[in-house]
């Protein structure tokens, strides 16, 4: 990155400074930014609020913010769907962007000898406005500082200006907002360069000791994310394993073991007979009926006596000539 200028160009959106919109919405109608805030006119000014008014780095502050029952876009860390009291420090830190700091100023608020939080408010200006490509420039020379700050509404999370660096460089949330994207590419370059400078192997001890840097280790926000990939690759494994168990048992209980025994085969041929018996009894039921309507359907067809009678006469006849047969027959024998 060129700092031969001292001109300080912003990316990404200039009117929003790339802040998440609620708390945009939030900053702006806040009576602290449009009453105190808008009485400060210079740059000095602005930092010794800080140094009187910021106590931690959260964008909401303790207990204001209601996300019970939120889900999807609207949960805890999108930060779009509940409000709250938006924090002294994100205010501060768009009224540091209203003033369109140049690169010195910026150099002098990170630097800064008084207060962490005025130096965590320069590094988290250079966060939001500054291009994802000269992040790491930005923060290279800062990632093993040691002065620590407590980050957290209320208290109890105390880091270093290292770590909250590192852990800047690599993750987008910040408690219940994201950081502007850094794209992939860019990101890869800025994991290659962690690894170049703490190494590879993963070691579970904490990075400072006693305030003395001990072993050129990785920081524990590079082993988190190396850690949570492995655990990742793992559960989808056991998953894929415990589906495969899964479908065999099932497999299993649906075809049981198809030994023959002498009872359960003599069984089989005796239903089979019952069976066969069943079907046929079945099938001169229906050819009985199947008679039946049809003798029914022809009488409703021919409904006049004469045509029955016909049938009667034929039927006679035929009884007739068939008794003059038999009778010849007879007679032929004797």
């Amino acid at each position: 990155m060129g700092r031969e200028t001292n001109v300080l160009h912003i990316w990404g959106n200039k009117e929003s400074m790339n802040l998440n919109p609620m708390i945009l919405t939030n900053i702006q109608s806040s009576t602290y930014f449009k009453q105190k805030l808008f009485e400060l006119k210079t740059y000095h000014e602005v930092i010794d609020e800080i140094y009187y008014r910021v106590t931690h780095l959260e964008p909401w502050e303790k207990g204001s913010r209601r996300t019970q029952g939120l889900t999807g876009m609207c949960g805890g860390v999108r930060g779009v769907g509940g409000g709250g009291i938006v924090s002294t420090a994100y205010c501060l830190l768009y009224k540091l962007y209203t003033l369109k700091l140049t690169r010195k100023q910026v150099i002098g608020l990170i630097t800064h000898k008084d207060s962490p939080y005025i130096r965590g408010l320069g590094f988290m200006y250079v966060r939001y406005t500054q291009n994802p490509q000269d992040l790491f420039s930005w923060f290279c020379d800062y990632l093993d500082d040691e002065e620590e700050l407590d980050v957290k509404a209320g208290g109890g999370m105390v880091i270093s200006i290292g770590q909250m660096l590192r852990k800047w460089l690599i993750r987008l949330e910040w408690f219940d907002t994201l950081f502007p994207r850094i794209p992939v590419p860019i990101q890869n370059e800025i994991m290659d360069a962690l690894r170049e400078r703490y190494g590879n192997c993963i070691d579970s001890n904490a990075f400072y000791e006693n305030g003395l840097i001990m072993k050129r280790s990785p920081p524990p926000e590079l082993n988190e994310v190396l850690r949570d990939e492995r655990k990742r690759l793992r559960k989808s494994r056991s998953r894929s394993a415990d589906g495969s168990r899964e479908r065999k048992e099932r497999r299993r209980r649906r075809s049981p073991s198809r030994e023959k025994s002498p009872k359960r085969s003599s069984d089989r041929s005796s239903s089979h007979r019952h069976k066969h018996e069943s079907r046929k009894k079945d099938s001169r039921s229906r050819s009985r009926s199947r008679d039946s309507s049809s003798e029914r359907r022809h009488r409703r067809k021919h409904k006049h006596s004469r045509h029955h009678k016909s049938h009667r006469r034929d039927d006679h006849s035929s009884e007739r000539t068939e008794s003059i047969r038999n009778g010849k027959k007879r007679s032929h024998d004797e």
